[in-house]
């Protein structure tokens, strides 16, 4: 889920190979191989698209997240932001306007929960330092309420490993 968000969020567009993807398929040909054992290159698959463990509905959020967000339809306004934890990283995209944005973080780390503070350039992001601001998480809609340019944050990869927060 972590390179999904990456790859979705960073760039105006994306993609990524649907039902291998999906179903986390990562079984090596040999030892060192870039290449999948069961691809379609070697064989026809039939796949069980509505398996548990799929990552459709998190897709399927992920690209719902990006329509509806116009701050992730554009590469401008990419901005990179200084966070206390190099197992996290952490960048905005914004309108123009600054009527939509969006700051994204990741864990880093598949393995463990990770947490620091984020250094953000409110005044760029159109957010008045003066007072607290609503930051609302796209993938759970869990809010958070914020106060000025420094905020924690906390990310355990067993839950969801990534924020995707809109200043509401």
């Amino acid at each position: 889920m972590a390179r999904l968000v990456l790859a979705a969020t960073l760039g105006a567009n994306y993609g990524i190979y649907g039902p291998a993807y999906e179903l986390c398929e990562n079984v090596p040909r040999e030892a060192g191989s870039e290449e999948y054992l069961n691809s379609e290159k070697y064989e026809i698959k039939q796949r069980n698209l509505y398996d548990p463990s799929s990552l459709r509905a998190c897709i399927s959020r992920v690209n719902a997240i990006r329509r509806e967000n116009p701050a992730l339809q554009s590469n401008a306004h990419l901005q990179f932001h200084a966070i206390n934890n190099d197992q996290i990283i952490c960048y905005s995209k914004r309108t123009a306007d600054k009527r939509n944005v969006i700051v994204t973080f990741v864990n880093l780390d598949s393995l463990w929960t990770q947490s620091g503070y984020v250094e953000l350039p409110v005044e760029d992001l159109g957010i008045d330092v003066r007072h607290p601001y609503r930051m609302v998480d796209l993938l759970t809609g869990v809010r958070f309420m914020w106060q000025g340019s420094r905020n924690y944050v906390e990310l355990r990869p067993s839950e969801v490993p990534a924020h995707i927060l809109r200043k509401e």
